[in-house]
């Protein structure tokens, strides 16, 4: 059990991490060929493990539309919108707003999966949002400003959250490697020609060091860190792994602080603990979606 939660402490540190690592990625590279090269390291990945555990499946044609949906939307969409979000958008306002995806997926559920809005969700939700509306404006109302690279994290947010959606219908009848993997390769694919045509200038670093953080990150972030959760959530309580997941903020806090010298104000202290409080309540009933989150994370 002690095993099972530092590996899923590690998969939190790394994700919470990623808000960094995008940050200092698309510094070096344009965000589009950014989305492209680290979909190609991650399809690389799983497709080693696919091969290693002799684990092709062919997809249903019933299925083919749902996987070409969530590689668009949940995959490449999602990375696409992170990466031109990053370029301005404050690291620690970025992970607070994915962490309320949990409130934004309860509802979608309740549309497309017919599951119940409760008192709890509309009054989690009204919290996660003073939450947010408190640290955009930084306890100001005199101050209120939203970086145009924080639409795009909303973007990312949204995209997230219908990646949830069909991941949780998809593996119904598929199983998380092999929506994973066609679902990426699906996003690279699509990432393929806007690479080259979105991007003006196409950035690509001559430093070996930032190569080596991209594919680095890429593999640990979006591909071990998967596969090791998918493997040790069986293995505790659904309610602990989800909250360890609310400290994704908190860890994009001190991570930026110490790779990119961000100062945490008390501000996003309060800010952070109003969104996950909100979270939290609003995602009481729901814990059973966060075992079907990660596919594509």
């Amino acid at each position: 059990m002690l095993k099972a939660y530092s590996w899923l402490t590690f998969c939190i540190v790394m994700w919470g991490s990623n808000f960094i690592f995008g940050k200092i990625l698309v510094q070096e590279f344009s965000p589009s060929m950014l989305t492209m090269l680290r979909l190609l390291f991650v399809v690389l990945f799983l497709i080693g493990i696919a091969a290693y555990k002799r684990h092709f499946k062919r997809i249903n044609r019933k299925d083919l539309l749902a996987i070409l949906v969530l590689g668009i939307v949940g995959v490449y969409i999602n990375q696409w919108t992170f990466f031109v979000g990053m370029q301005t958008a404050d690291t620690t306002l970025s992970a607070l707003i994915l962490a309320t995806t949990p409130i934004l997926t309860g509802f979608l559920a309740a549309i497309f999966l017919k599951e119940k809005v409760t008192i709890r969700m509309i009054l989690g939700s009204f919290v996660a949002i003073i939450g947010i509306f408190f640290v955009v404006t930084k306890g100001s109302l005199s101050s209120i400003h939203v970086e145009q690279g924080l639409m795009w994290i909303v973007v990312t947010m949204i995209s997230f959250a219908i990646m949830i959606i069909i991941t949780r219908l998809l593996s119904q009848r598929i199983d998380p490697l092999s929506v994973t993997l066609y679902s990426n390769v699906v996003g690279f694919m699509v990432s393929i020609p806007f690479a080259f045509l979105m991007d003006n200038p196409i950035r690509l670093s001559a430093s070996t060091g930032d190569w080596a953080f991209l594919i680095g990150t890429a593999i640990v972030v979006h591909g071990v860190a998967t596969l090791l959760w998918n493997n040790n959530i069986r293995h505790v309580d659904a309610s602990k792994a989800s909250m360890l997941a609310n400290l994704e903020p908190f860890v994009a806090m001190i991570v930026g602080l110490v790779l990119l010298f961000k100062p945490i104000t008390l501000v996003e202290i309060l800010g952070s603990l109003l969104i996950v409080g909100g979270v939290i309540l609003s995602t009481y009933q729901r814990k059973r979606y966060f075992n079907r989150t990660i596919s594509n994370k």
